[in-house]
């Protein structure tokens, strides 16, 4: 239709600039605040750059739905300015229908959103922080120590000093089995367990059980009954907002077989795909708040649609924090937000006054 594309073309142009503008500011942001340690470790221009550019992508992940309120804001306010948005309306085409290529472009950007993040905004970042880390001379934060590990319904407990994930070996380990009933059986503790590719071959191990009523001591033989993937000692230690959205399932898969806490995870995993929503929830508040003003309508209008943005933000970091800590379901908590403010937008759009 027409007026579709001419409301795509109205807000095209305004939204590539307020996109770059976004970026621009919050790449300069992360180069002012590592700006001090660059130069007193005298990292390289090309360097710097390099971190800057791996940034892009994230910066224009935060700048996406913050350019999209913009540009529907200004083109609706900029339609009722010149008195466009009057004379489109009494020509008898309601104010959802005018609104209704901004809305598909919402969605459109939410779907997008997904699979960038997942697919570009992840590895990049990733990139981006090592430069940064090697540039200011930090260290990799240590993430396969002291890990727990339960397997089988939580009756074999791993308990280990140190995980080598490259040479896949397990430093400090010491295995605890119990019954069902929660009962010590016996405790292998050995220096150091190698995979060899189907089982765990420990290395100067000794084993703890009962014999007769009392607790004793020999030396391990070679068991082949240890089969826990070297996957779970790595996996156990990582953020799943960290990771793409198959791999944070595998983790959670691997959380649930070990019998470790995954609410947190699974809250997260959900929350990866409830949060490339906000770019649909941003456009159309932008949208609902369109038509209720007579005057500075594009000023009320960005104001109202920000204040309401902030809302949702805090509503949706209540939720996930509530979903993180048990209260409800981290489905619940990932979706809600999105769910509630959703049917507030679409209602406000539907009866709109203008």
């Amino acid at each position: 239709m027409i007026i579709d594309r001419y409301m795509v073309k109205q807000f095209i142009p305004v939204f590539i600039f307020s996109s770059i503008m976004f970026i621009t500011l919050l790449c300069l942001i992360d180069l002012f605040l590592n700006l001090v340690h660059y130069l007193n470790y005298e990292a390289q221009f090309s360097e710097i750059m390099r971190a800057s550019i791996y940034y892009i992508p994230k910066s224009f992940s935060l700048a996406l739905p913050i350019a999209l309120l913009f540009a529907s804001a200004y083109t609706l306010g900029d339609l009722s300015a010149r008195n466009e948005l009057t004379s489109i309306v009494t020509s008898g085409i309601p104010f959802w229908r005018l609104s209704l290529s901004l809305i598909v472009i919402g969605i459109l950007a939410s779907i997008f959103a997904f699979f960038f993040e997942d697919n570009v905004v992840i590895p990049t970042f990733k990139e981006k922080n090592i430069i940064t880390r090697r540039l200011r001379h930090q260290k990799q934060p240590e993430q396969n120590s002291d890990i727990v590990v339960k397997t089988r319904d939580g009756n074999r407990i791993y308990s280990v000093d140190y995980y080598d994930r490259e040479n896949q070996t397990l430093n400090g380990v010491s295995i605890v089995e119990r019954d069902d009933n929660g009962g010590f059986i016996l405790q292998i503790r050995a220096a150091v367990a190698r995979w060899n590719g189907e089982f765990w071959v420990f290395n100067n191990a000794y084993i703890y059980e009962w014999e007769n009523r009392l607790l004793r001591v020999h030396d391990l033989a070679t068991v082949t009954d240890y089969t826990e993937s070297p996957e779970i000692f790595s996996r156990s230690s990582v953020d799943a907002a960290d990771l793409s959205a198959r791999d944070a399932a595998l983790l959670i898969k691997d959380l649930r077989q070990a019998g470790l806490p995954y609410i947190s995870a699974q809250a997260d995993y959900y929350h990866r795909f409830s949060f490339s929503a906000v770019s649909f929830i941003i456009i159309v508040l932008s949208i609902s708040m369109g038509g209720r003003f007579r005057k500075n309508i594009m000023l009320m209008s960005l104001l109202t649609s920000l204040s309401v943005a902030v809302v949702f933000y805090i509503m949706e970091m209540l939720s996930m924090m509530m979903a993180k800590l048990g209260y409800i379901k981290p489905l619940m908590g990932a979706w809600f937000p999105v769910v509630f403010f959703s049917i507030i937008g679409l209602t406000l759009v539907v009866h709109a006054k203008t």
